[in-house]
Protein backbone atom coordinates (compact mmCIF):
# COMPACT_ATOMS: atom_id res chain seq x y z
CA UNK A 1 0.00 0.00 0.00
CA UNK A 2 2.99 2.22 1.00
CA UNK A 3 4.36 1.53 -2.71
CA UNK A 4 1.18 2.15 -3.92
CA UNK A 5 0.50 5.56 -2.34
CA UNK A 6 4.09 6.49 -3.44
CA UNK A 7 3.43 5.86 -6.98
CA UNK A 8 -0.16 7.91 -7.03
CA UNK A 9 1.55 10.76 -5.42
CA UNK A 10 4.48 11.06 -8.36
CA UNK A 11 1.52 10.40 -11.18
CA UNK A 12 -0.79 13.47 -9.55
CA UNK A 13 2.78 15.64 -9.20
CA UNK A 14 2.78 15.59 -13.34
CA UNK A 15 -0.39 17.63 -13.00
CA UNK A 16 1.69 20.13 -11.15
CA UNK A 17 4.27 20.37 -13.85
CA UNK A 18 1.41 21.02 -16.01
CA UNK A 19 0.04 23.58 -14.53
CA UNK A 20 3.04 25.48 -14.30
CA UNK A 21 3.18 25.09 -18.28
CA UNK A 22 -0.27 26.19 -18.19
CA UNK A 23 0.36 29.41 -16.48
CA UNK A 24 3.54 29.50 -18.93
CA UNK A 25 1.49 29.25 -22.13
CA UNK A 26 -1.08 32.02 -20.37
CA UNK A 27 1.44 34.37 -19.38
CA UNK A 28 3.12 34.32 -22.83
CA UNK A 29 0.63 35.26 -24.58
CA UNK A 30 -0.65 38.11 -22.45
CA UNK A 31 2.77 39.62 -23.91
CA UNK A 32 1.06 41.75 -26.30
CA UNK A 33 -1.24 43.51 -23.90
CA UNK A 34 1.55 45.48 -22.33
CA UNK A 35 3.68 48.44 -22.92
CA UNK A 36 6.71 47.57 -20.82
CA UNK A 37 8.44 43.99 -20.04
CA UNK A 38 8.75 44.96 -16.24
CA UNK A 39 5.03 45.29 -15.85
CA UNK A 40 4.34 42.04 -18.13
CA UNK A 41 6.80 40.16 -15.75
CA UNK A 42 5.36 41.78 -12.51
CA UNK A 43 1.48 40.01 -13.83
CA UNK A 44 3.20 36.53 -13.89
CA UNK A 45 4.56 37.02 -10.21
CA UNK A 46 1.09 38.19 -9.50
CA UNK A 47 -0.79 35.37 -10.90
CA UNK A 48 2.01 33.39 -9.41
CA UNK A 49 0.92 34.56 -5.80
CA UNK A 50 -3.22 34.25 -6.55
CA UNK A 51 -2.61 30.22 -7.50
CA UNK A 52 0.15 29.94 -4.22
CA UNK A 53 -0.99 28.91 -0.44
CA UNK A 54 -1.02 32.78 0.65
CA UNK A 55 -3.80 32.93 3.59
CA UNK A 56 -4.77 35.86 1.98
CA UNK A 57 -3.46 37.55 -1.11
CA UNK A 58 -3.51 41.28 -1.36
CA UNK A 59 -0.41 43.51 -2.54
CA UNK A 60 1.21 43.71 0.54
CA UNK A 61 1.26 39.43 1.10
CA UNK A 62 1.94 38.74 -3.18
CA UNK A 63 4.97 41.13 -3.27
CA UNK A 64 6.54 39.50 -0.13
CA UNK A 65 5.83 35.78 -1.83
CA UNK A 66 7.16 37.50 -5.08
CA UNK A 67 10.51 38.43 -3.50
CA UNK A 68 9.86 42.09 -4.15
CA UNK A 69 11.24 44.31 -1.25
CA UNK A 70 7.83 46.82 -1.17
CA UNK A 71 4.82 46.33 -2.63
CA UNK A 72 5.62 48.91 -4.96
CA UNK A 73 5.69 47.17 -8.17
CA UNK A 74 2.24 45.18 -7.21
CA UNK A 75 0.72 48.56 -6.42
CA UNK A 76 2.39 49.79 -9.56
CA UNK A 77 1.03 46.68 -11.63
CA UNK A 78 -2.69 47.64 -10.62
CA UNK A 79 -2.96 51.28 -10.63
CA UNK A 80 -0.37 53.19 -12.92
CA UNK A 81 1.27 50.50 -15.45
CA UNK A 82 0.20 50.81 -19.09
CA UNK A 83 -1.69 47.60 -19.83
CA UNK A 84 -4.92 46.75 -21.91
CA UNK A 85 -6.82 44.64 -18.96
CA UNK A 86 -9.70 44.01 -21.19
CA UNK A 87 -7.43 42.54 -23.59
CA UNK A 88 -6.11 40.60 -20.84
CA UNK A 89 -9.30 39.07 -20.04
CA UNK A 90 -10.45 38.26 -24.15
CA UNK A 91 -6.58 36.06 -23.96
CA UNK A 92 -7.76 34.58 -21.07
CA UNK A 93 -11.28 33.73 -22.71
CA UNK A 94 -9.39 31.89 -25.79
CA UNK A 95 -7.35 30.32 -23.74
CA UNK A 96 -10.39 28.71 -21.85
CA UNK A 97 -12.33 27.86 -25.49
CA UNK A 98 -9.54 26.31 -27.01
CA UNK A 99 -9.29 23.89 -23.92
CA UNK A 100 -13.12 23.18 -23.48
CA UNK A 101 -14.72 24.02 -27.01
CA UNK A 102 -14.74 20.79 -28.48
CA UNK A 103 -17.04 19.37 -25.73
CA UNK A 104 -20.77 18.86 -27.02
CA UNK A 105 -22.34 21.36 -24.85
CA UNK A 106 -21.36 24.65 -24.31
CA UNK A 107 -23.01 27.31 -22.14
CA UNK A 108 -22.37 30.67 -21.19
CA UNK A 109 -23.82 31.02 -17.42
CA UNK A 110 -24.32 34.47 -15.91
CA UNK A 111 -24.25 35.54 -12.65
CA UNK A 112 -23.35 38.86 -10.15
CA UNK A 113 -21.13 38.43 -6.94
CA UNK A 114 -19.55 40.62 -4.53
CA UNK A 115 -17.10 41.42 -1.91
CA UNK A 116 -17.97 43.30 1.48
CA UNK A 117 -15.90 46.66 1.61
CA UNK A 118 -16.32 49.29 4.28
CA UNK A 119 -16.87 53.12 3.72
CA UNK A 120 -17.56 55.01 0.45
CA UNK A 121 -14.08 55.20 -1.22
CA UNK A 122 -14.50 52.08 -3.32
CA UNK A 123 -15.39 52.43 -6.60
CA UNK A 124 -19.03 50.46 -6.86
CA UNK A 125 -19.45 50.05 -3.49
CA UNK A 126 -23.11 50.67 -2.03
CA UNK A 127 -25.18 49.22 0.11
CA UNK A 128 -26.96 46.77 -1.72
CA UNK A 129 -28.33 43.05 -1.68
CA UNK A 130 -24.56 41.15 -1.28
CA UNK A 131 -24.70 37.34 -2.77
CA UNK A 132 -21.91 36.88 -0.90
CA UNK A 133 -23.21 37.87 2.54
CA UNK A 134 -26.93 36.68 2.48
CA UNK A 135 -28.15 40.27 3.04
CA UNK A 136 -28.48 44.04 2.24
CA UNK A 137 -24.22 45.42 3.22
CA UNK A 138 -22.25 47.27 1.89
CA UNK A 139 -19.79 45.96 -1.03
CA UNK A 140 -18.70 46.02 -4.96
CA UNK A 141 -21.06 43.86 -6.93
CA UNK A 142 -19.52 42.47 -10.21
CA UNK A 143 -21.17 40.52 -13.46
CA UNK A 144 -19.63 37.52 -15.16
CA UNK A 145 -19.95 34.87 -17.36
CA UNK A 146 -18.88 31.28 -16.73
CA UNK A 147 -17.68 29.22 -19.82
CA UNK A 148 -19.00 25.77 -18.89
CA UNK A 149 -19.01 22.45 -19.94
CA UNK A 150 -19.44 18.82 -18.77
CA UNK A 151 -15.55 18.43 -18.27
CA UNK A 152 -14.95 21.36 -16.62
CA UNK A 153 -15.76 25.42 -16.70
CA UNK A 154 -13.90 28.69 -15.98
CA UNK A 155 -15.07 32.13 -15.59
CA UNK A 156 -14.05 34.49 -18.45
CA UNK A 157 -15.65 37.46 -18.51
CA UNK A 158 -16.57 40.10 -15.70
CA UNK A 159 -17.94 44.09 -15.44
CA UNK A 160 -17.90 45.75 -11.71
CA UNK A 161 -21.56 47.32 -11.69
CA UNK A 162 -21.19 50.89 -10.59
CA UNK A 163 -24.13 52.79 -9.11
CA UNK A 164 -25.48 55.90 -10.78
CA UNK A 165 -25.20 57.87 -8.21
CA UNK A 166 -21.42 57.56 -8.08
CA UNK A 167 -21.04 58.19 -11.85
CA UNK A 168 -23.23 61.15 -11.26
CA UNK A 169 -20.65 63.14 -8.76
CA UNK A 170 -18.06 63.95 -10.99
CA UNK A 171 -15.77 64.38 -8.13
CA UNK A 172 -16.45 61.81 -6.14
CA UNK A 173 -16.02 59.70 -9.79
CA UNK A 174 -12.28 61.00 -10.26
CA UNK A 175 -11.10 60.05 -6.52
CA UNK A 176 -12.36 56.82 -7.27
CA UNK A 177 -10.70 56.89 -10.76
CA UNK A 178 -13.80 55.98 -12.66
CA UNK A 179 -12.55 56.35 -16.51
CA UNK A 180 -14.35 58.67 -18.59
CA UNK A 181 -15.56 55.84 -21.39
CA UNK A 182 -17.47 54.46 -18.11
CA UNK A 183 -21.14 55.04 -17.81
CA UNK A 184 -23.82 53.73 -16.21
CA UNK A 185 -25.37 50.11 -16.80
CA UNK A 186 -27.30 47.76 -15.00
CA UNK A 187 -26.62 44.27 -14.79
CA UNK A 188 -28.05 42.88 -17.34
CA UNK A 189 -26.66 45.23 -19.86
CA UNK A 190 -22.97 44.90 -18.17
CA UNK A 191 -23.93 41.15 -18.81
CA UNK A 192 -24.92 41.50 -22.47
CA UNK A 193 -21.22 43.82 -23.08
CA UNK A 194 -19.44 41.02 -21.93
CA UNK A 195 -21.72 38.56 -24.44
CA UNK A 196 -20.95 41.10 -27.24
CA UNK A 197 -17.02 40.96 -26.67
CA UNK A 198 -17.77 36.84 -26.90
CA UNK A 199 -19.59 37.72 -30.34
CA UNK A 200 -16.86 39.98 -31.44
CA UNK A 201 -14.24 36.95 -30.45
CA UNK A 202 -16.06 34.00 -31.81
CA UNK A 203 -15.82 32.53 -28.46
CA UNK A 204 -19.59 32.90 -27.56
CA UNK A 205 -20.84 29.25 -26.88
CA UNK A 206 -24.12 27.95 -28.65
CA UNK A 207 -25.77 28.66 -25.27
CA UNK A 208 -26.40 31.39 -22.34
CA UNK A 209 -28.27 30.58 -18.83
CA UNK A 210 -28.91 32.95 -16.28
CA UNK A 211 -30.95 33.59 -12.82
CA UNK A 212 -33.98 35.82 -12.92
CA UNK A 213 -32.01 39.24 -13.18
CA UNK A 214 -31.03 38.46 -16.65
CA UNK A 215 -34.03 36.27 -17.64
CA UNK A 216 -36.61 39.29 -16.51
CA UNK A 217 -34.27 41.73 -19.19
CA UNK A 218 -36.12 41.56 -22.80
CA UNK A 219 -33.41 43.56 -24.08
CA UNK A 220 -30.95 41.10 -23.19
CA UNK A 221 -33.46 38.09 -24.18
CA UNK A 222 -33.71 40.11 -27.72
CA UNK A 223 -30.03 40.80 -28.04
CA UNK A 224 -29.57 36.89 -27.74
CA UNK A 225 -32.02 35.44 -30.26
CA UNK A 226 -30.62 38.15 -32.78
CA UNK A 227 -27.62 36.54 -32.64
CA UNK A 228 -28.53 33.13 -33.20
CA UNK A 229 -27.85 32.22 -29.73
CA UNK A 230 -29.83 29.68 -27.78
CA UNK A 231 -31.26 30.51 -24.24
CA UNK A 232 -32.60 29.04 -21.23
CA UNK A 233 -32.98 31.78 -18.47
CA UNK A 234 -34.58 30.91 -15.22
CA UNK A 235 -37.79 33.98 -14.23
CA UNK A 236 -40.30 34.43 -11.66
CA UNK A 237 -43.91 33.20 -11.60
CA UNK A 238 -44.93 35.87 -12.29
CA UNK A 239 -43.33 36.10 -15.96
CA UNK A 240 -45.91 36.06 -18.58
CA UNK A 241 -45.94 33.81 -21.71
CA UNK A 242 -48.22 33.35 -24.82
CA UNK A 243 -49.76 29.88 -24.61
CA UNK A 244 -52.66 31.04 -27.20
CA UNK A 245 -52.40 33.56 -29.55
CA UNK A 246 -53.60 36.87 -27.82
CA UNK A 247 -53.48 35.13 -24.68
CA UNK A 248 -50.76 35.67 -21.99
CA UNK A 249 -50.29 33.73 -18.83
CA UNK A 250 -48.22 33.82 -15.85
CA UNK A 251 -45.38 30.70 -15.59
CA UNK A 252 -47.13 29.33 -12.46
CA UNK A 253 -51.02 29.67 -13.90
CA UNK A 254 -49.90 27.97 -17.44
CA UNK A 255 -48.68 25.39 -14.94
CA UNK A 256 -51.51 24.87 -13.25
CA UNK A 257 -53.54 25.09 -16.30
CA UNK A 258 -51.91 22.57 -18.67
CA UNK A 259 -49.68 20.71 -16.68
CA UNK A 260 -51.20 20.09 -13.15
CA UNK A 261 -54.07 17.78 -13.45
CA UNK A 262 -53.59 13.91 -13.31
CA UNK A 263 -54.13 13.28 -16.88
CA UNK A 264 -51.22 15.44 -17.60
CA UNK A 265 -48.67 13.36 -15.24
CA UNK A 266 -47.02 12.11 -18.77
CA UNK A 267 -45.42 15.02 -20.02
CA UNK A 268 -43.32 15.67 -16.90
CA UNK A 269 -40.05 13.26 -17.06
CA UNK A 270 -37.64 12.97 -14.44
CA UNK A 271 -34.06 13.53 -15.39
CA UNK A 272 -31.05 13.45 -13.05
CA UNK A 273 -28.01 15.45 -13.93
CA UNK A 274 -24.57 15.20 -13.30
CA UNK A 275 -23.66 18.56 -10.50
CA UNK A 276 -21.31 19.25 -8.30
CA UNK A 277 -22.62 17.33 -5.50
CA UNK A 278 -23.59 14.14 -7.34
CA UNK A 279 -26.90 13.76 -9.04
CA UNK A 280 -29.55 16.08 -9.41
CA UNK A 281 -33.49 14.55 -10.01
CA UNK A 282 -35.65 16.62 -10.68
CA UNK A 283 -39.37 15.92 -12.74
CA UNK A 284 -39.39 18.54 -15.92
CA UNK A 285 -41.84 19.72 -18.37
CA UNK A 286 -41.98 21.90 -21.31
CA UNK A 287 -44.79 24.39 -22.82
CA UNK A 288 -44.53 25.68 -26.39
CA UNK A 289 -45.49 28.93 -26.75
CA UNK A 290 -46.98 31.22 -29.68
CA UNK A 291 -43.34 31.25 -31.08
CA UNK A 292 -42.56 28.32 -32.24
CA UNK A 293 -38.65 28.96 -31.36
CA UNK A 294 -39.80 29.96 -28.02
CA UNK A 295 -40.57 27.40 -24.62
CA UNK A 296 -41.46 27.56 -20.93
CA UNK A 297 -39.38 24.97 -19.07
CA UNK A 298 -40.44 23.85 -15.47
CA UNK A 299 -38.73 22.05 -12.71
CA UNK A 300 -40.78 20.48 -9.60
CA UNK A 301 -38.49 19.43 -6.52
CA UNK A 302 -39.61 15.48 -6.40
CA UNK A 303 -40.20 16.03 -2.21
CA UNK A 304 -41.71 19.31 -2.02
CA UNK A 305 -43.21 20.19 -5.24
CA UNK A 306 -41.92 23.41 -5.37
CA UNK A 307 -41.76 25.01 -8.96
CA UNK A 308 -38.93 26.59 -10.74
CA UNK A 309 -39.37 28.15 -14.42
CA UNK A 310 -37.25 29.02 -17.60
CA UNK A 311 -37.79 31.00 -20.31
CA UNK A 312 -36.09 29.40 -23.42
CA UNK A 313 -35.18 30.25 -26.96
CA UNK A 314 -33.89 27.78 -29.85
CA UNK A 315 -32.26 29.57 -32.51
CA UNK A 316 -34.33 28.17 -36.13
CA UNK A 317 -32.53 25.05 -37.65
CA UNK A 318 -30.97 23.85 -34.26
CA UNK A 319 -32.83 20.62 -32.93
CA UNK A 320 -33.35 20.25 -29.27
CA UNK A 321 -35.24 18.33 -27.00
CA UNK A 322 -36.08 18.35 -23.23
CA UNK A 323 -33.01 16.70 -22.30
CA UNK A 324 -30.55 19.21 -23.96
CA UNK A 325 -33.13 21.94 -22.48
CA UNK A 326 -32.37 20.44 -18.91
CA UNK A 327 -28.64 20.36 -19.23
CA UNK A 328 -28.38 23.56 -20.49
CA UNK A 329 -30.37 24.96 -17.12
CA UNK A 330 -27.98 23.10 -15.03
CA UNK A 331 -24.94 24.33 -16.25
CA UNK A 332 -26.10 27.68 -14.99
CA UNK A 333 -24.97 25.87 -11.56
CA UNK A 334 -20.89 25.38 -11.97
CA UNK A 335 -20.63 29.43 -12.24
CA UNK A 336 -21.36 29.18 -7.98
CA UNK A 337 -18.44 26.96 -8.13
CA UNK A 338 -16.57 29.06 -9.78
CA UNK A 339 -17.39 31.84 -7.08
CA UNK A 340 -16.28 29.33 -4.29
CA UNK A 341 -13.26 28.91 -5.71
CA UNK A 342 -11.72 32.31 -6.96
CA UNK A 343 -12.60 33.18 -3.24
CA UNK A 344 -11.58 30.51 -1.08
CA UNK A 345 -8.39 29.70 -3.35
CA UNK A 346 -7.63 32.26 -5.70
CA UNK A 347 -8.57 35.93 -3.29
CA UNK A 348 -11.02 37.03 -5.99
CA UNK A 349 -12.52 38.96 -2.86
CA UNK A 350 -8.71 39.43 -1.06
CA UNK A 351 -8.24 43.05 -2.69
CA UNK A 352 -7.90 45.99 -0.99
CA UNK A 353 -7.57 48.51 -3.65
CA UNK A 354 -10.22 51.35 -4.16
CA UNK A 355 -9.74 52.41 -7.71
CA UNK A 356 -11.74 51.48 -10.35
CA UNK A 357 -9.04 50.08 -12.68
CA UNK A 358 -7.03 48.64 -9.68
CA UNK A 359 -10.25 46.36 -8.84
CA UNK A 360 -10.87 45.28 -12.33
CA UNK A 361 -7.23 44.52 -13.27
CA UNK A 362 -6.92 42.51 -9.71
CA UNK A 363 -10.39 40.50 -11.07
CA UNK A 364 -9.01 39.66 -14.66
CA UNK A 365 -6.02 38.33 -12.66
CA UNK A 366 -7.46 36.21 -10.72
CA UNK A 367 -9.45 35.02 -13.52
CA UNK A 368 -6.19 33.98 -15.38
CA UNK A 369 -4.89 31.84 -12.08
CA UNK A 370 -8.15 30.51 -11.62
CA UNK A 371 -8.36 29.65 -15.73
CA UNK A 372 -4.92 27.83 -15.53
CA UNK A 373 -5.91 25.72 -12.19
CA UNK A 374 -9.23 25.01 -14.11
CA UNK A 375 -7.57 23.79 -17.34
CA UNK A 376 -5.46 21.72 -15.72
CA UNK A 377 -8.01 19.95 -13.92
CA UNK A 378 -10.25 19.44 -17.00
CA UNK A 379 -7.22 17.80 -18.84
CA UNK A 380 -6.18 15.26 -15.60
CA UNK A 381 -9.90 14.94 -15.70
CA UNK A 382 -9.75 12.96 -19.41
CA UNK A 383 -7.24 10.64 -18.02
CA UNK A 384 -9.30 10.06 -14.68
CA UNK A 385 -10.63 6.28 -14.37
CA UNK A 386 -14.44 6.30 -14.74
CA UNK A 387 -15.63 6.58 -11.12
CA UNK A 388 -17.55 3.62 -9.18
CA UNK A 389 -21.17 3.90 -8.31
CA UNK A 390 -23.66 1.64 -6.56
CA UNK A 391 -26.61 0.29 -8.98
CA UNK A 392 -28.46 -0.64 -6.44
CA UNK A 393 -29.75 0.44 -2.90
CA UNK A 394 -28.18 -2.37 -1.36
CA UNK A 395 -25.15 -2.19 -2.75
CA UNK A 396 -22.26 -2.58 -0.22
CA UNK A 397 -19.07 -0.71 -1.25
CA UNK A 398 -15.72 -2.79 -2.54
CA UNK A 399 -12.14 -2.89 -0.45
CA UNK A 400 -11.22 0.30 -2.75
CA UNK A 401 -13.08 2.97 -3.99
CA UNK A 402 -10.56 4.51 -6.51
CA UNK A 403 -10.03 8.26 -6.42
CA UNK A 404 -11.76 10.96 -7.64
CA UNK A 405 -10.42 13.30 -10.25
CA UNK A 406 -8.78 15.92 -9.21
CA UNK A 407 -10.39 18.94 -8.61
CA UNK A 408 -9.24 23.04 -8.99
CA UNK A 409 -8.21 22.96 -5.07
CA UNK A 410 -6.21 19.96 -5.53
CA UNK A 411 -4.44 21.86 -8.98
CA UNK A 412 -3.57 24.31 -7.24
CA UNK A 413 -1.94 22.42 -4.37
CA UNK A 414 -0.05 20.47 -7.14
CA UNK A 415 1.03 23.87 -8.38
CA UNK A 416 2.12 25.06 -4.71
CA UNK A 417 4.45 22.19 -4.39
CA UNK A 418 5.88 22.16 -7.52
CA UNK A 419 6.94 26.04 -7.29
CA UNK A 420 7.62 26.57 -3.79
CA UNK A 421 10.81 28.21 -3.59
CA UNK A 422 11.79 29.33 0.15
CA UNK A 423 12.96 33.38 0.73
CA UNK A 424 16.26 34.06 2.69
CA UNK A 425 15.49 34.63 6.35
CA UNK A 426 16.40 38.18 5.72
CA UNK A 427 13.66 38.72 3.43
CA UNK A 428 10.59 38.13 5.38
CA UNK A 429 12.21 40.04 8.63
CA UNK A 430 13.00 43.32 6.29
CA UNK A 431 9.25 42.38 5.81
CA UNK A 432 8.32 42.68 9.57
CA UNK A 433 10.04 46.30 9.72
CA UNK A 434 8.67 47.50 6.65
CA UNK A 435 4.93 46.22 7.57
CA UNK A 436 5.35 47.78 11.48
CA UNK A 437 7.05 51.10 9.58
CA UNK A 438 4.27 51.45 7.40
CA UNK A 439 0.99 50.44 10.38
CA UNK A 440 2.98 53.36 12.81
CA UNK A 441 2.64 55.90 9.57
CA UNK A 442 -0.92 54.61 8.74
CA UNK A 443 -2.01 55.41 13.32
CA UNK A 444 0.40 58.98 13.09
CA UNK A 445 -1.89 60.31 10.03
CA UNK A 446 -5.21 58.85 11.28
CA UNK A 447 -4.69 59.93 14.39
CA UNK A 448 -4.18 63.66 13.49
CA UNK A 449 -6.71 63.25 10.97
CA UNK A 450 -9.16 62.78 13.98
CA UNK A 451 -7.64 65.83 16.04
CA UNK A 452 -8.42 68.03 13.20
CA UNK A 453 -12.20 66.46 13.38
CA UNK A 454 -12.06 67.34 16.98
CA UNK A 455 -11.24 70.44 16.82
CA UNK A 456 -14.00 71.71 14.13
CA UNK A 457 -16.46 70.35 16.51
CA UNK A 458 -15.49 72.41 19.08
Amino acid sequence: MTQEIGEAAAAVMVEGVRAVANLEVLHGRLRSCFARRKPFEQAGKYMTGLMSDLPRKNGWTIAEHAGDATPDRTQRLLNQAVWDHGRVQGVVRRFVVEALGDQPLRVGALDESGQEKQGESTAGVKRQYMGCAGRVANGVNTVYCSYATAGGHALVGARIYVPEEQLADAEHRAVLGIPAEVGFRTKSQLAQDILADMIADRSIPPWIAGDEVYGRAGKLRTFLADNGIGYVMRVGCAFTVEVRPGQRMRADAAVTTHLASRKYRRLWQVCSVTGSKGERAYAWAWLATTSPRDYLLIRKHLSTGELAFHYCHIPAGRPVTLMALVRVACLRWPVEEGFEFGKDHFGLDHSQVRLYTALLRHIVLTLAALAVCAITAAQAKTRAPAPILPTTPDDSPPEDLGLIALTVAEIKRLFTLVTRRLQPETHHLHWVWWRRRHQARARWYHHRTRLRRQTRQT
